[in-house]
């Protein structure tokens, strides 16, 4: 694919980029570079040259460099080698380059050289001869392992290209090559490394032989005079089988010679044949071990190969091979005539007898896996026709035989662990039955092999298994049998013809495929597949059978298609044919025979299955169909004196002599009655549910209960509006008594139900019963019929079928009058809140957690909420719908029903119509079992309804939903939680009215629900999907929430968060809301609630990108708003806290809060690229929450800003314009301080508002605030970087607010700013710009060079250092004077504590020296730059002496200012000035020795030696001893 303009100018910057990193020496990257640079070169069709010939150089030169690491020298080579398919002669050209004859050539370059070879074939080839000859120079080099592994690999490589090359000459782009010269060197090559190295060659060393092995000999193969020497070659490396981990690739040179000697149609001698087979079967049957997978499958390709090329050898090997009882050898051999036979070799073809008597061989082998093996091969010889008519038969046999073989086989004890014997037979018994299922018999050959033969199977009991298929093949024949008749003249029908083996008699076919066939009616498929044999083949069960069966068998199969049909009349329906048939065939020979051959059947079947209760049936009636007296009594007496063949006595001979007795009832019952004196076979047992007799009681109880219905309904019909029935509650207490009376463990009688069905009309009748009647009726009812135990545990009191039957109808119609009792009694009533209440006694129910009692409540809702009722005009359907819906995912099918039923008649009661033939197509769904199925569809249920739910019930809904979601099961759970998500979707916008009801409601559940994961879930998405329409709303509740949130407050936040849709609205929305709580400047409880919610919602990676500028200013004017404020009281959390001993209440701070959220904010601008780390690190947000170094915070905030995020920056910019100007000062410290960092940023210059900054600024810095001015001051200075044209433009005005600031004495923080801008000021202008401040400024800095602060004495220095270049002519003078005061300063300070400030006087001095024309001095100050610096009192002896030479006025001008710093408060100073007073006194002439204040000077170093530091101490002495002999020597007296 060709990249675009664009795309090409992107990747040819990254491989520049990627360019510039090779060049340096960075080693680790390297490996990343190179890495990369494989698949851009790989995936880029074009590369400008100039870029191919520098990653040429690069990648050659790191391939050869032998310090790179192996790893990066592998990955160069491949980035070269990629590069040859841009440039290939560029990039042989700079391997060859590095490949010199008698040179032992790098490692990398070979194999360069190699890959070359390999993966640019046509290219390599013309190069290919001068490669080879040099190599051949080479290989005596070689004494390193690994450098002779290398040759190999090149050999292995060279030899490929050049076979390609020798059988595809015509595909190459150039005239044919002389490919006899390649191969001649290839042989030397070749001979030399089989003849030096490969004797003693290591095993690593010979792996690299082996891989070389078979492409070097494939290509000398093609030659007749080398191809003596090639074979010669193969034992050696069929002697390398050794190890399994070299195997491999034994086998693959092999195949590659054996391949190559194919295709040039080279005969192996016949021992090297043999070898080979022998070897190579070795490695598909090696033990103990398996083999290798793949070794396995390239030896079993070899012999694929020998296949093609020596058939008939190979099959006398295979033959010798397996007759051994090795069962590895056998099963590899089995394996490997699979293999061939599936590849369809024709050579092999012309072996089929031989490969079936092979097989024959190991037929006897009782081995699992060889019989695995067997059977599989046979499957495959059947597939590819090899099974051949005379020998074919026993491997058929075979198959059958195996797959009845689990029984047989483990009646003899061949194992002692049975278990595990009987596992691997059932394997056996699988496969063949899978053999079977997958054989054609329509493959060419196979009918001649099967038929009659296949028929052999039908009968015998073992084979029962395999019927199915078994069926299907016999089918199949005669079916093509059938086709070839009608289209050929002469008829090929198959017919049963006799032969060595023994077919089965038509009677035992009949017998056995009626007795098969019955199983049909249960959807078994060998019982259709015997029904359906029977179809076809009438002429071979009797030829009297063809027309009757033609006609009656598609009758009997029409029942089948499609599904199953009832049992009971499937068997009429088969013993209707067979009596049809024999009457049909009408021979009572043939008769007598089918008798006999159904008892010979009788053992095959189990006594319980329905083929046996059958096979007793089919016998009674092939008896009753029999015309031979005698022998029907013969059989007769024969089961009654000998029942047990007959497995069931008592059943199977009821059966038969019931179906014998329907033509012959004479014979039965004078057998009968003479054997009837002997034994009794039939008793009538009777048998009631429970108990022997009914009692009385029970009696009366229904004949009562009976009177009292009838009564009811009597009085009913009567239509007498005025008429009331005194005596209705007397006789509603005794049905309640009656149905006390009952047991709750079971169900016995139906007096429950005869009197739910007689209080159901009483309750009709006037005069009309109060509501708590009605409850205390319909209570009592459902506690004594409700709670009984499930339904199956009633019926398994039932002693026989008709009892169970009998329990399942008192137990249907109990519920069903149940239903109806409740439904009357609801909807006769007007009241809908009476409803209501009569409704909610199922509630209980309803949610049991025994799902039986759930199911039968439900089945009454069911009842009572269907069939077109009439509700009360006000009857509410929310509470009950919330109540209902989720069942539609219960446990089982019958509730999900009635759920869908009863929320579906919800709507019909309020006299809405929805979708019927949708709503029913979706509640039939609910049958299945399939959980996601049943989700699925109650959530299209209530997409459907919910958009008919009235709205002033959505409340009661959600309260019920949210119930169901504390205490239903999980399936349940999730189906509330669907339809409270659905009914918000869909209504959720016309809930404002409600709104604060229900998030009140949702808050009270949510302790509750926390504790179930997937419940707390929903309801944060119903929060959600309520905040999507009414985010406004939601966030206005949320934020009355008490400080600090609560742990679900905050994932309450977070989750409204999560919704990508409303992520960005609820941002805004509280944007908006700490936008108004801010407008007036001032920080209440509001706006930190707002602070808090933003941390959550940001806390979880919701995007900021475009809404960053905004919570940015918005978050930091909070900041600096709540900066040293407490928080209200009244804003606590009142939530009750336990106090531990010794603990204290924790108040939070509003300021810290703040700060944590925009800290936040920061953290996520940071991953969305808006925002970079501070150089602060984490002190960041300890300095910004504190409110003496608020400033600093803001400032390094300010720093982390991403400057070219440019749109951003300019909107923070344009929005915190405002602060500069607040009423609040900590807001303006806040702006000022940000818009000093700022200040120096070119490019907001450029794009933004910085020109009304400046002017504001400039206001600032004469405000009486010194953080303000100090901030103001630094903004001023740092526009000196911003904006170097805006200093000279307004350099009077930030001159004179920059020099005001020198004089803020009392905040040297103010003071050392004023310096710093200075001087970053001063950089931009010149001498004539700042003439008229030159003085002022000089004489202020000069104050401050003793000030206790370092960064205002070095700040002063450096400024001093710069001013000395803006003198001009006017002032030189002045400054030479203001140097000699400031000289002194200077000289001691080069010892100061901190190191800076000393090279920062060493700086100023040799600035300055030139304005006194001391340049002698440089020498001096030299020693100065000197690693060791010189001791003081020698510097200062060695200044002095130079000074006093040139100016002894200097040197006075220096004592006399020297005394100040006797008091210095640092040791070092006092020290210092000690020591240059001592070089001073040493160095003035007499003149001025004489003008010296002896006694002043004497009082002072005596103070001195009392100095507590030893050095001064010291110093002090050395000097007083200095003047005592200066004053001496000049006869001054004392």
């Amino acid at each position: 694919m060709t990249p675009s303009t664009e795309e090409f100018i992107e990747m040819f910057g990254d491989i520049n980029l990627t360019l510039g990193m090779l060049n340096k020496e960075d080693i680790v990257n390297k490996e990343d570079i190179y890495s990369h640079l494989t698949s851009v070169i790989q995936n880029t069709d074009i590369l400008d040259d100039a870029i191919v010939q520098q990653l040429i150089y690069y990648a050659s030169k790191d391939m050869r460099d032998n310090n790179m690491l192996r790893e990066i020298r592998m990955l160069a080579g491949e980035v070269l080698v990629s590069l040859a398919a841009h440039d290939f002669n560029s990039v042989m050209y700079e391997v060859q380059s590095n490949f010199k004859i008698l040179e032992l050539p790098n490692e990398f370059v070979v194999l360069a050289l190699a890959e070359l070879a390999a993966s640019y074939v046509s290219q390599s080839i013309p190069f290919m001869m001068m490669t080879l000859l040099t190599m051949q120079t080479m290989l005596r080099l070689a004494e390193d392992e690994r450098m002779k592994g290398t040759f190999c690999i090149a050999l292995e490589k060279f030899s490929k290209a050049i076979y390609k090359y020798v059988n595809h000459w015509r595909d190459f782009p150039y005239p044919r090559l002389d490919a006899n010269r390649l191969s001649d060197k290839i042989f030397m090559l070749f001979r030399y490394i089989m003849e030096k190295w490969a004797p003693s060659a290591s095993p690593m060393q010979t792996l690299s032989i082996i891989k070389a092995h078979g492409p070097t000999v494939s290509l000398l193969l093609h030659r007749e005079d080398f191809c003596g020497y090639a074979l010669g070659q193969v034992p050696w490396l069929l002697s390398q089988y050794k190890d399994k981990e070299i195997d491999f690739h034994v086998t693959q040179s092999l195949k590659q010679i054996l391949t190559a000697a194919v295709l040039y149609d080279i005969g192996l001698p016949r021992s090297l044949r043999r070898s080979i087979f022998i070897n190579l079967l070795q490695q598909i049957c090696r033990a103990p071990e398996p083999p290798v997978k793949e070794n396995e499958m390239e030896a079993s390709s070899c012999f694929l190969i020998l296949a093609h090329s020596n058939p008939g050898e190979l099959m006398e090997f295979f033959d010798e091979q397996i007759r051994s009882n090795n069962e590895a050898i056998r099963m590899g051999i089995l394996t490997l005539l699979r293999s061939a036979v599936s590849a369809e070799e024709p050579r092999l073809r012309d072996h089929i007898i031989s490969i079936e008597r092979t097989v024959k061989i190991v037929m006897g082998d009782l081995n699992t896996k060889v019989r695995n093996s067997v059977l599989l091969l046979i499957q495959t010889m059947c597939e590819k026709s090899y099974i051949e008519a005379r020998e074919g038969w026993p491997l058929i046999d075979y198959v059958f035989s195996q797959s009845a073989t689990l029984n047989r086989n483990l009646e003899k004890p061949v194992k002692t662990n049975f278990h595990e014997n009987e596992k691997e037979e059932e394997s056996v018994r699988e496969t063949s039955l899978e053999v079977l299922k997958t054989l054609d018999p329509l493959v060419i050959g196979m009918p001649q092999v099967l038929w009659p033969r296949i028929l052999t199977f039908v009968v015998p009991a073992e084979y029962t298994e395999a019927l199915e298929p078994l069926f299907s093949i016999i089918r199949i024949l005669i079916m093509a049998e059938e086709k070839k008749k009608h289209s050929a003249k002469e008829s090929t029908a198959l017919v049963i013809s006799t032969g060595a083996v023994k077919l089965p008699s038509p009677q035992q076919l009949l017998a056995r495929l009626l007795v098969i066939s019955m199983p049909a009616s249960l959807g078994e498929l060998r019982g259709a597949g015997a029904i359906g044999l029977l179809k076809i083949l009438p002429e071979i069960i009797h030829p009297k059978l063809v027309d009757l069966w033609k006609k009656r068998l598609p009758e009997l199969l029409q029942p089948l298609e499609g599904k199953n049909i009832s049992t009971v009349l499937w068997e009429t329906m088969l013993l209707q044919l067979l009596k049809e048939s024999l009457w049909k065939i009408d021979d009572v020979a043939w008769t007598i025979q089918l008798t006999r051959d159904f008892k010979q059947q009788m053992g095959s079947y189990s006594n319980t299955s329905i083929e046996k209760k059958f096979l007793w049936k089919a016998l009674g009636t092939t008896l009753a169909s029999c015309q031979d007296s005698d022998f029907v009594n013969s059989q007769i007496k024969e089961f009654l004196t000998a029942p047990s063949q007959l497995g069931d006595q008592r059943q199977g001979i009821t059966s038969i002599l019931g179906y014998c007795a329907e033509n012959h009832l004479d014979i039965v019952l004078k057998v009968l009655k003479t054997f009837q004196n002997q034994e009794k076979f039939f008793m009538n047992r009777c048998k009631v549910l429970g108990m022997s007799v009914m009692n009385k009681d029970m009696d009366l109880q229904m004949s009562f209960t009976r009177s009292i219905t009838e009564i009811g309904i009597a009085v009913q019909d009567a239509e007498d509006q005025g008429f009331q029935f005194s005596y209705k509650e007397m006789l509603i207490g005794y049905m309640l008594d009656f149905i006390r009376g009952e047991p709750l463990d079971s169900l016995a009688s139906p007096v429950r139900w005869k009197a739910l069905i007689a209080i159901r009309y009483l309750s009709k009748l006037k005069p009309q019963l109060s509501l708590q009647d009605h409850l205390n009726i319909l209570e009592e009812n459902t506690r004594r019929l409700l709670p009984l135990p499930p339904l199956e545990n009633l019926k398994s009191e039932g002693q026989t079928d008709k009892d169970k039957e009998h329990i399942q109808f008192l137990y249907e119609r109990s519920m069903d009058a149940l239903g109806k009792l409740l439904k009357t009694m609801m909807w006769d009533n007007v009241n809908a809140e009476d409803c209501q209440e009569m409704f909610n006694l199922l509630r209980m129910w309803l949610v049991s957690q025994k799902e039986w009692e759930r199911e039968r409540a439900f089945q009454i809702t069911a009842k009572v909420l269907t069939n077109d009722i009439v509700a009360p005009e006000n009857f509410k359907i929310g509470s009950l719908l919330g109540l209902l819906a989720p069942h539609s995912c219960d446990t089982l099918p019958t509730i999900r029903q009635a759920a869908a039923s009863s929320t579906i008649g919800l709507f019909y009661i309020k006299g809405i119509r929805l979708e019927v033939e949708r709503l029913q197509g979706l509640q039939e769904g609910l049958e299945s079992d399939d959980v996601q199925v049943q989700i699925k569809i109650s959530s299209k249920i209530a997409k459907i309804v919910s958009k008919f739910i009235p709205n002033e019930e959505i409340l009661m809904f959600l309260e019920e939903m949210l119930d169901g979601l504390e205490s239903l099961n999980p399936t349940c759970t999730k189906a509330c939680g669907i339809w409270m998500i659905t009914v918000l979707k869909e209504q959720g916008a016309a809930l404002e009215d409600q709104l604060l009801e229900i998030l009140s409601t949702i808050y009270h559940h949510m302790p509750v629900l926390r504790q179930k994961e997937e419940s707390f879930q929903f309801m944060l998405e119903a929060i959600s999907q309520i905040a999507s329409f009414h985010m406004e709303t939601v966030v206005d509740n949320l934020l009355q929430k008490p400080l600090p949130f609560d742990r679900d407050t905050k994932t309450l936040w977070k989750a409204l968060a999560e919704k990508p849709a409303s992520s960005g609205k609820l941002l805004q929305a509280l944007i908006d809301k700490l936008e108004t709580e801010l407008e007036d400047d001032i920080a209440r409880v509001e706006a930190i609630s707002v602070a808090c919610a933003m941390y959550e919602v940001i806390s979880i990676g919701t995007s900021v990108t475009g809404l960053y500028s905004e919570l940015f200013t918005l978050l930091l004017k909070l900041v600096s708003c709540t900066l040293g404020q407490k928080m209200p009281t009244s804003s606590w959390s009142r939530r009750r806290h336990v106090m531990q001993q010794g603990e204290q209440q924790q108040i939070p701070d509003p300021c810290r809060l703040s700060t944590a959220t925009l800290r936040c904010l920061q953290a996520q601008a940071m991953r969305e690229g808006l925002a970079k780390e501070s150089d602060e690190g984490d002190n960041l947000w300890t300095l910004l929450s504190s409110p003496s170094t608020h400033h600093i915070g803001v400032c390094s905030l300010a720093r982390s800003m991403a400057v070219w995020q440019h749109g951003v920056i300019l909107d923070i910019m344009e929005q915190l314009l405002s602060s500069l100007t607040s009423s609040s000062e900590s807001y303006r410290i806040t702006g000022t301080a940000f818009f000093s960092e700022l200040m120096k940023e070119p490019i907001l210059w450029k794009h933004g508002n910085l020109r009304d900054v400046l002017i504001l600024m400039d206001q600032s810095a004469w405000d009486s605030n010194a953080t303000l001015r100090q901030m103001a001051i630094r903004g001023l200075g740092n526009t000196a970087s911003g904006a170097p044209h805006k200093v000279k433009k307004h350099k009077q005005l930030m001159l004179e607010s920059i020099i005001r600031g020198l004089y803020h004495l009392a905040r040297t923080e103010v003071v050392c700013e004023s310096l710093k801008a200075l001087k970053q000021i001063l950089n931009l202008l010149t001498d004539r710009d700042v003439s008229f401040y030159f003085k002022e400024i000089v004489l202020q800095t000069r104050t401050f060079f003793e000030d206790e602060q370092d960064d205002v004495r070095l700040t002063a220095i450096f400024l001093f250092e710069d001013l000395a270049s803006l003198t001009g002519r006017r002032w030189k003078i002045f400054f030479a004077e203001e140097i000699k005061k400031s000289l002194i300063s200077f000289l001691l300070h080069l010892w100061d504590p901190n190191p800076k400030i000393g090279v920062a006087c060493r700086d100023v001095l040799m600035v300055c020296i030139p304005f006194l024309g001391l340049q002698e001095l440089y020498g001096v100050l030299d020693h100065l730059l000197d690693q060791d610096l010189p001791r003081v009192r020698d510097f200062y002896r060695q200044f002095c002496v130079k000074l006093a030479k040139k100016s002894q006025e200097i040197l006075w001008i220096l004592h006399t200012h020297s005394f100040t710093f006797f008091t210095s408060s640092w040791e070092v100073i006092r020290s210092a000035a000690v020591k240059l007073t001592d070089a001073i006194i040493l160095n003035l002439t007499s003149q001025y020795v004489e003008l010296l204040d002896r006694e002043q000077l004497i009082t002072r170093l005596q103070a001195l030696r009392r100095d507590p530091c030893i050095r001064v101490q010291r110093a002090a002495e050395a000097a007083l001893q200095t003047l005592l002999r200066r004053c001496k020597e000049t006869s001054i007296p004392l």
